[in-house]
């Protein structure tokens, strides 16, 4: 590839040559003379310009032969947003590699669901991520065994499960291949025989990273009994097709990094609770390239420098978002967090092991479309949305592994859900950077001039220059709102 992100090659040189940890993730530099390739932070000898390769992904460099670093393990790299501004179809493909889609089907099925053919997907995928997709999922299953090994104790076996290997023998055969050593000669320490229920991993981001504004916002909205937000950081009960999980998050001192803990989770379900992770803590976020999309904007410029590491808060299931968006239609954050917690004691699913507060799981679908809602407060008309979303799920109508913008449209086609309500589970729940709820009234009077709130249409037209960072727009002036108010 001539480019990177924009970047000619005399840039990605002097990139490569600062060390800049802002650059890590966003491309890797494979080494000819030695057949490895590494991240731009990577503490090894600089190599000779000549000598140097780089790639906008590491599904690219292994595809092109090279094999991973074991000083700076790209596998523990930020998420990279080399395919950011692709198609709509690589984006959708993609996440649902990440979500372990060709664990067990074919590149044809993937196509199929988003909707090409396999040769066209394959196509797409070399134009821009610079791999076929069965080079990124092998990827990705062995970035993420190589991370079970270094962080884990779990046994080889069950981090070749983890990975989505079916096979021992293949997992031993790829991870040979790719980094010329045997898993077991990978192992930073030995195994401890206790057995452990839990899990620790770490999950690097990009700095600045203000946990703060995450964990103030996540407690302020944080359901009694399924999560618990405090000191020691966040925590909550998931449900698995084999039972439930409790997951728990916290910042790492000195680290760009937070440290996810989960217990009680089969090796099959860590990949996927990583992902779910990722995305709620937004950590696949760039805040260089954010900050810069708007510093020349008058009324964002001064947000984003007083609050750089801003990040977009999510929702660990979007089902939830959902429903809780429902709830908290037209009453305060603290009355629909009351409606909910109601509706999780009365069809939510109670636990027999439950810890410190957490002791529900969060209704499932055919669990709210059966139960009686009646006395909880909520009013006829939602009751009647939520059954009905809860139906759609059930039936297939509403998808939440589709593209944000299909997810939107089918919530807008359902009673009870306008467009704010869907763009809020765009924005909290799909990981959607560029969600924008441009009905939303704190918005258009914060945005508006002398006091006088902008039409919606305006505030679309103004949000324009903010573009595909919308969604960060958003929270800076939920924030901005929120500080005039306590200052009244």
């Amino acid at each position: 590839m001539l480019q990177i992100l924009g970047l000619e090659r005399s840039a990605l040189d002097r990139a490569r040559l600062s060390r800049d940890p802002r650059f890590d993730g966003k491309f890797f530099i494979a080494v000819t003379t030695t057949g490895i390739y590494c991240r731009p932070v990577c503490p090894a000898r600089t190599s000779k310009s000549s000598n140097v390769r780089y790639y906008p992904t590491s599904a690219a460099a292994a595809e092109a032969g090279f094999r991973p670093c074991l000083r700076c393990r790209p596998e523990a790299a930020p998420g990279t947003p080399a395919w950011m501004g692709t198609s709509a179809v690589v984006r959708r493909a993609l996440r649902l590699i990440d979500d372990g889609a060709l664990d067990n089907t074919s590149v044809s099925t993937l196509a199929a669901r988003v909707g090409v053919g396999a040769r066209h997907l394959d196509r797409l995928f070399l134009q821009y991520v610079g791999a076929s997709p069965i080079a990124v999922a092998q990827t990705r299953r062995l970035h993420f065994a190589k991370r079970l090994l270094d962080e884990t104790d779990l046994p080889i076996t069950q981090i070749a499960l983890a990975a989505g290997f079916g096979s021992i023998r293949r997992f031993n055969t790829a991870f040979q291949k790719t980094y010329a050593r045997a898993p077991r000669e990978l192992r930073k320490r030995p195994r401890s025989e206790s057995a452990r229920d839990e899990v620790v991993l770490r999950l690097a981001y990009r700095p600045p990273y203000h946990w703060n504004q995450v964990h103030d916002f996540l407690a302020m909205r944080a359901l009694p009994g399924v999560e618990r937000v405090d000191a020691r950081g966040y925590a909550r009960t998931v449900a698995l097709s084999t039972g439930h999980a409790i997951v728990c998050v916290r910042p790492l001192e000195s680290e760009d990094a937070l440290e996810l803990r989960v217990r009680g989770a089969p090796p099959a379900s860590l990949f996927q609770l990583s992902s779910a992770a990722r995305r709620t803590f937004d950590l696949a976020a760039d805040p260089a390239a954010i900050a810069l999309a708007f510093k020349s904007d008058p009324l964002l410029s001064p947000l984003v420098h007083n609050r750089p590491g801003l990040r977009i808060p999510g929702a660990w299931d979007p089902f939830e978002c959902a429903v809780r968006a429902v709830l908290g239609q037209q009453v305060s954050v603290a009355a629909g967090r009351t409606l909910a917690a109601r509706l999780v004691a009365r069809a939510g699913q109670e636990l027999a092991t439950g810890t410190e507060g957490l002791t529900h799981l969060f209704p499932a679908p055919g669990a709210l479309e059966a139960a009686n809602l009646d006395g909880l407060g909520i009013t006829g008309a939602r009751i009647r949305a939520l059954k009905e979303m809860a139906r759609a799920v059930m039936d297939g109508r509403l998808d939440f592994t589709l593209p944000a913008t299909e997810v939107a449209a089918a919530l807008s086609l359902l009673p009870g859900f306008g467009d704010w309500t869907a763009q809020y589970v765009s924005l909290r729940a799909l990981g959607e950077p560029d969600a924008f709820l441009s009905g939303d009234l704190v918005l258009r009077r914060v945005a508006g001039v002398d006091g006088s709130p902008l039409t919606a249409r305006l505030l679309e037209a103004r949000a324009e220059a903010w573009r595909p960072w919308r969604g960060y727009a958003v929270l800076h002036l939920w924030h901005l709102a929120s500080q005039a108010a306590a200052q009244r």
